[in-house]
């Protein structure tokens, strides 16, 4: 942990242009026909489009992600998974703008829970255009032990149920189609939304896992369905709990004051990912 420390403070920089192109993909992969166009405001969490990690095919892991000891910590654990984000959107972000990122290592910190060791990575990225801070995000990255048979006659703890009072509701069948595309979208290579066998082999899942910030976009885009005129203004999200294309899932959500509950929840009822939406004025 005294090695990984020392990637605190760590930053870079990137542009990218807000591809209409890349907009009208994401509005088809969401059953969306908003009419968008180049100078229109950007949905929110519609930035993880732009922004790839293009490296090159030579420097990816097994994972297919990037090998580690780059901008990331070189950390040891085998799985990697994206934990949760905190947003704030103090201006929009039009389509069809460049903009700019600057990332940066915020922490690094070791923790013990049920399945054993883990490193949690936060990542605060802060994304300006046309001299405006448009996004300010905290990413927080989790890497875990591979999976361990379980021990003889040990019970396993029951999953956490999800919220049952929803306002909005909406089933999604993900299938290997809806996580390719967004893959594709994000330029996200990393095996386990694609690669069945590796997921069931090394990984130890049942199925392909439907990506986190799909699910966060999700229960976004189901809060913009139910409340269109309502301004977001920040969110924030946990996951759970991971979802698999083998089952159906439900997006729901509650109205709050000046915002709303938002849950996913798995074929079997757990929670597998809650969050809050902000809106402002």
């Amino acid at each position: 942990m005294t090695e990984l420390a020392d990637w605190i403070g760590r930053s870079r920089e990137a542009e990218a242009r807000i591809d209409p192109e890349r907009v009208r993909a994401m509005q088809a992969l969401l059953d969306r026909d908003e009419g968008l166009a180049e100078g229109d405001p950007l949905p929110p969490l519609w930035h993880w489009l732009a922004f790839w990690d293009a490296t090159a095919q030579s420097g990816l892991g097994p994972d297919g992600h990037a090998a580690r000891g780059g901008f990331l910590p070189p950390v040891a654990l085998p799985r990697r998974m994206w934990a949760g984000s905190r947003l704030r959107f103090p201006a929009t972000l039009p389509i069809g703008a460049q903009a700019r990122r600057r990332s940066t290592i915020e922490s690094v910190e070791n923790k013990r829970g049920r399945s054993g060791d883990l490193v949690f990575v936060a990542v605060g990225h802060r994304l300006e255009s046309g001299g405006e801070v448009a996004i300010e995000e905290q990413h927080d990255i989790v890497y875990r032990e591979a999976p361990k048979a379980p021990k003889a006659g040990a019970a396993e703890r029951p999953p956490e149920p999800a919220p049952t009072a929803a306002d909005w509701s909406r089933e999604i069948r993900p299938d290997p189609v809806l996580l390719f595309r967004y893959s594709a979208l994000t330029f996200n290579g990393h095996r386990i939304h694609y690669d069945r066998d590796y997921c069931r082999e090394v990984e130890g899942y049942p199925g392909l896992v439907v990506h986190g910030p799909l699910l966060a976009t999700l229960m976004v885009d189901l809060v913009r369905r139910a409340r269109p005129e309502a301004a977001i203004t920040d969110f924030q999200f946990r996951a759970k709990r991971p979802v698999f294309d083998t089952a159906a899932f439900t997006v729901a959500g509650k109205a709050q004051d000046d915002g709303a509950a938002v849950w996913v929840a798995d074929a079997e009822g757990a929670l597998a990912m809650d969050g809050r939406v902000g809106f402002g004025g």
